[in-house]
């Protein structure tokens, strides 16, 4: 006997607005840091991004100068607010291969630009030192007893060096913002095992159940959710616009129930659960690989402010040990935040934006990890292992794929999404993805970690690897549990791992 949530029938419903976005974000580093240790070496295949975030600002920035960077546009000379960690020594000497990945990721930069300007800026720096030298030269040389004019000769001299000098510091500050604007288009390298081209190339790793075989007619989770009184569509176009929608009755217990499941689910992994603030300033957006002020951005901008509105609480979880260096023995640091994310889904069309699979605003469990390189690639596979349990205990069928290279966000060096089967749309649908950064983020938030002393001797700093994963993205979560789950009768059944946190709820009724 199921135990029913019994809900009215909603007064008003409308099927227009739209839904939750499939994405993730873009960055520049070193760009090319040490890869995890189970790999041989980097090899250079690639991506630009079909998910939104990602897609978007991998072209942003490889079409526009860095949103940090000031004076590019209006004559003057560029200047930089920050500046990412590039070990522009490794794009030199494998200047072909780093090409290669950019190509294949569908990213348009021209590294032997880069290389070129790598090589002025040395120039510029040993001629600055040079006359750096001569200054203290001639500042020793006017110690002692002297006749006059010796003295105001290398007074004169030294003046003219000093002028030299900072002119030259101006000419090297703008070459360096010009190299870094232009290097911070770069992709991160990519995993040899990623399959090369677009998205036709993806690889199934994993297939998980069965698509259901219905014996009435198939209704989309729009029509569903308004018989049961979990959507108002109509409240939320006219208080907010389109694409927003009220959570009402057992929708919004719905996704509490969601959030609450998946919670005691990282938890139980190691993860340290936070709630984040929904906004976050421009420049760690940046540093995760958005591009918050570009064409197409998928990122809200305050207007007059630094802040933007957080697309994933990936930005704000990276920001958490930025500028600073952990303690290996600390490592990994696995985080995990509930928060509200804002996306303008910019060029979104299609039936899938309809109800919601493709929102304004949403709800998500995000799963971020800190890592040394040893670390990650086995963090990786935990990530997605954590990601395939949660979808088998929600009774979901679907496909757990190997992203190709142009289905890459910039920072990814190598990402997994899951699909799952949604039945009105006759399709599989993303839900989910877990992403192996390596040091991409941390490069340019510039997050460290010392590695334990050897014989004695105590080792350089190394950047962190940084993973990201969805764990619970509850617009999908609620499309593919409707969907999946409907009756002919128009209830839907629970999935059992929800009832305890819906009350021991275990079906939604329409009120008859």
């Amino acid at each position: 006997m199921h135990r029913a949530l019994v809900v009215a029938r909603p007064v008003r419903a409308c099927a227009r607005v739209a839904a939750f976005a499939r994405g993730a974000p873009l960055a520049a580093h070193r760009g090319f840091g040490t890869p995890p240790a189970s790999f041989p070496a980097y090899v250079v295949n690639g991506a630009n991004a079909r998910r939104r975030m990602y897609a978007h600002a991998s072209a942003a920035a490889a079409q526009a100068p860095a949103s940090s960077s000031t004076g590019a546009n209006d004559g003057t000379k560029p200047q930089l607010a920050w500046k990412a960690a590039i070990d522009f020594k490794y794009v030199r000497d494998n200047a072909e291969a780093v090409q290669r990945n950019a190509t294949v990721r569908k990213v348009d930069v021209n590294v032997s630009e880069i290389v070129s300007k790598y090589e002025a800026l040395n120039a510029l720096n040993f001629a600055c030192d040079e006359i750096r030298e001569k200054r203290n030269l001639n500042a020793k040389s006017m110690k002692g007893k002297m006749e006059k004019e010796t003295r105001d000769a290398l007074v004169a001299e030294g003046k003219e060096l000093k002028d030299k000098l900072a002119a030259l510091e101006v000419d090297l500050a703008a070459l360096e913002a010009e190299l870094q604007i232009m290097a911070q288009k770069l992709p991160n390298l990519t995993h040899p095992d990623v399959p090369e081209g677009s998205e036709e190339n993806t690889v199934t790793r994993a297939t998980v159940g069965a698509q259901r075989d219905f014996t009435f007619p198939v209704q989309n989770h729009v029509d569903i959710g308004e018989k049961l009184g979990m959507f108002d569509f109509e409240t939320g176009s006219k208080v907010s616009g389109s694409r927003f929608v009220y959570l009402t009755g057992a929708g919004a217990m719905l996704e509490l129930a969601l959030i609450n499941w998946a919670f005691a689910k990282v938890m139980s992994k190691g993860f340290k659960p936070m709630m984040v603030p929904d906004m976050v300033r421009s420049s760690v957006v940046e540093k995760c690989g958005f591009q918050p002020r570009a064409e197409n951005t998928q990122v809200y901008s305050i207007e007059n402010s630094d802040l933007c509105m957080a697309g994933t609480a990936e930005l704000l979880l990276g920001g958490v040990y930025m500028d600073e260096v952990v303690d290996e023995a600390k490592l990994p640091i696995k985080m995990a935040a509930f928060s509200h994310c804002f996306r303008t889904e910019a060029g979104a069309a299609g039936a899938q934006t309809r109800g919601m699979y493709r929102l304004h605003q949403f709800s998500k469990v995000e799963m971020f990890v800190i890592a040394t390189p040893e670390q990650s690639d086995a963090l990786h596979e935990e990530l997605i292992g954590i990601e395939t349990e949660m979808f088998e205990e929600l009774g979901f069928h679907f496909k757990v794929l190997d992203m190709p290279t142009e289905d890459l966000g910039a920072p990814a060096y190598r990402k997994y999404d899951v699909e799952a089967w949604m039945p009105a749309l006759e399709r599989y649908g993303e839900i989910s993805s877990a992403s192996n950064c390596t040091d991409y983020q941390a490069r340019r938030l510039n997050i460290k970690y010392r590695p334990n002393a050897v014989d004695g001797k105590k080792q350089p700093l190394v950047h962190c690897h940084t993973l990201n994963a969805t764990a619970c993205a509850i617009p999908r979560m609620i499309v593919t549990i409707l969907e999946n789950f409907q009756q002919e009768d128009g209830s839907v059944i629970i999935p059992e791992v929800l009832r305890p946190y819906l009350g021991g709820v275990d079906v939604l009724r329409p009120e008859v």
